[in-house]
């Protein structure tokens, strides 16, 4: 009973997000004030369905109902509870529920962070909001019903995948979601503008903040997914250039993009075209990505769950909201006309390099991922494009838009001159010059090389900037302080990455009982393995112990898991610091007291998540600006 009520209560919530659609569009085209304002209580009611739908949903995992299709093929009664739990979002059905969710969330915080705007301009939102939520709803209801029932009900379930039992896996794709979502909401607000025609500061400033937020959660989804990705999949790796992984980061650099964009719109009413572009691409490659995921076109870690029907529907979903979208653009288009002109050396210049070089490295992203399935589709063969493509294409791409990134905010809005602008500049760049000079004595890798320089080149012109701002001003707003932590957290990403690419190592060995070997001064001396059961898995544990300098400094474990399915899974043994990680995966026994094992020495990598959590933490920073709090006018 508890079930249909669950399926019952996604029912109401299509209906009212019908209804908030509806309603209010017939409120503001008859002027009825009465009926306009229907969809703030409407969007608080389809909100409460699908909660109650979800909660519905993780109770029958809880209580290991497999009279339900979809907790039958993703958990049996041998799952630990937490893993129950996140299971609800672990394959397609329940991850679709949890974007719904998602969606109703975000819909209900702009209802309730956004009374200071225009009743109108809100009930517009609201009722593009709802229509997205119409779509996600049907898609649930007619081809991902988490609640249908099995006719023969086993005695036991299947399991979630093995991968996903992961305390990471439970709170990466909610915070995926939470950014991939998130872009609905500045899309909603240009598309709020485009309709009543009115592409002013109002607008601008107010989608700001949500679309910082929205980035945040976005780069901390990715972050987390990489995290995942090192320490679970055993070996060793931070970043596939997986299809799927691509899916989320192209939506990630458009909106880095939009932020950009937005701020310039705001101030010097300039890159309105632009900053309408990057909101409808920035959402819509947010679906993009869910097609990819949901079509069965891909194979990759991710792709979990598929179906060519359910991914033909997002597929007409997707077209429906880019051409309506591109056509509304196309209609108001002239509204958008900018009166402002600016000199090539200014901080509007700037700030269009930066987007045209960050739209153009999404492209290359999209390509590189796209282009494979559009050959395959069409017959015209198989092809593999890897890190090899990406790295020739996409890093020359960034390179100059991490030297522009920090340029921009010197430069004088409008115009500037060369003179001021390399005045300003002398000292910054004989620092950068004279550091980088020492990285030169200390490698010959022109690779680190370059990232040091980056690094230098970000962080010296950052601080010079943060005190040139304090001596002016005498304080600095959190939009700024956000802006510095964010290119501080670039600097370190791109340090982080470079130098455990660069300056990593890797053993593949076969090991004896007491044999030992040395890596970067660290040995690593194998004790043997033994038997081990959990739960639900059972397998082998190792014993390794680590020796710095003859003394002891850890000892890892890394396990060879065998789930109750049969599926094998490996968990490495990490042992982690801020300056280096050293990284053990179990292999296989090779008869007596022989194991081949998997030994990495990992420099910096820390400094890659380290650097994901800056950025995000900076543009949380400069979502919650005062100014953005300022009341609207009508």
């Amino acid at each position: 009973m508890l079930v249909e009520i669950g399926h019952f209560a996604l029912i109401l919530a299509l209906v009212f997000a019908l209804l908030q659609v509806i309603l209010p569009t017939l409120g503001l085209i008859r002027a009825n004030l009465a009926l306009s304002q229907v969809s703030r209580p409407l969007l608080w009611m389809q909100f409460f369905w699908i909660v109650v739908a979800f909660a519905i949903l993780m109770n029958t995992f809880i209580v290991d109902d497999f009279s339900v299709k979809y907790v039958a093929s993703n958990s049996n009664t041998e799952l630990p509870t937490i893993f129950k739990m996140s299971a609800v979002w672990g394959a397609h059905e329940g991850s679709l529920l949890l974007w719904t969710l998602i969606l109703a969330s975000w819909s209900v915080a702009v209802s309730i962070f956004s009374k200071r705007l225009p009743a109108e301009v809100l009930n517009h939102i609201l009722i593009i909001l709802g229509l997205i939520s119409v779509g996600f709803l049907l898609f649930l209801l007619f081809t991902s019903n988490p609640f249908e029932r099995l006719d023969v009900i086993p005695t036991q379930g299947r399991e979630l995948n093995p991968l996903l039992q992961d305390f990471g896996l439970i709170i990466h794709p909610p915070m995926l979601y939470m950014g991939y979502v998130g872009l609905a909401v500045p899309f909603a607000f240009v598309l709020s503008s485009l309709v009543r025609g009115q592409l002013d500061s109002t607008w601008l400033r107010w989608s700001r903040p949500w679309t910082l937020v929205a980035w945040a959660f976005l780069t901390i989804g990715i972050t987390l997914g990489s995290w995942w990705a090192y320490y679970e999949l055993g070996w060793g790796g931070w970043w596939f250039w997986d299809p799927v992984e691509n899916a989320s980061f192209m939506p990630w650099l458009v909106a880095t993009a939009l932020v950009h964009s937005l701020s310039v719109s705001e101030k010097r009413g300039a890159f309105k075209h632009w900053t309408v572009l990057l909101a409808i691409s920035g959402f819509s490659l947010s679906l993009l990505g869910t097609f990819l995921v949901r079509s069965g076109i891909l194979t990759s870690v991710h792709s979990f769950a598929s179906d060519p029907a359910r991914g033909l529907f997002i597929l007409v979903f997707l077209v429906i909201v880019v051409g309506s979208s591109l056509m509304l653009y196309a209609w108001r288009a002239t509204l958008m006309r900018s009166s402002n002109t600016f000199a090539p050396l200014s901080r509007e210049s700037g700030l269009l390099i930066n987007n045209i070089l960050f739209v153009a490295a999404m492209l290359s992203v999209f390509l590189g991922t796209l282009y494979p399935l559009l050959l395959d589709s069409l017959g015209l063969g198989k092809i593999s494009v890897g890190a090899p493509y990406f790295d020739a294409v996409f890093i020359p791409i960034m390179i100059p838009a991490v030297l522009v990134m920090v340029l921009v905010p010197f430069l004088r809005w409008k115009k500037d001159t060369t003179q001021r602008a390399s005045h300003l500049l002398k000292k910054v760049w004989i620092g950068v010059v004279l550091l980088f000079a020492i990285a030169l004595t200390l490698t010959d890798n022109i690779f680190v090389l370059l990232a040091v320089f980056l690094f230098i080149w970000i962080v010296l012109h950052s601080l010079v900037l943060l005190i040139q701002r304090l001596r002016q001003k005498g304080n600095v707003n959190t939009a700024f302080i956000g802006m510095i932590l964010a290119h501080v957290g670039i600097a370190v990403f791109l340090l982080g990455a470079t130098v455990t690419t660069q300056f990593g190592i890797e053993k593949d060995i076969k090991m004896e009982l007491d044999q030992s070997i040395d890596i970067e001064g660290y040995q690593f001396v194998f004790k043997g393995v033994e038997n081990f059961s959990s739960d639900n898995y059972k397998g082998y544990k190792g014993n390794i112990e680590v020796y710095y300098e003859n003394e002891k400094i850890s000892t890892l474990r890394p396990e060879k898991r065998q789930y109750v399915t049969g599926m094998p899974m490996t968990e490495a043994a990490i042992d982690p610091s801020l300056y280096r990680d050293l990284y053990v995966a179990l292999g296989e026994s090779l008869g007596g007291s022989s194991w081949s094992l998997r030994v990495y020495y990992k420099p910096l990598i820390r400094l890659i998540w380290l650097g994901g959590i800056l950025i995000a933490l900076g543009a949380l920073l400069a979502a919650f600006d005062r100014r953005y709090r300022l009341r609207v006018k009508s």
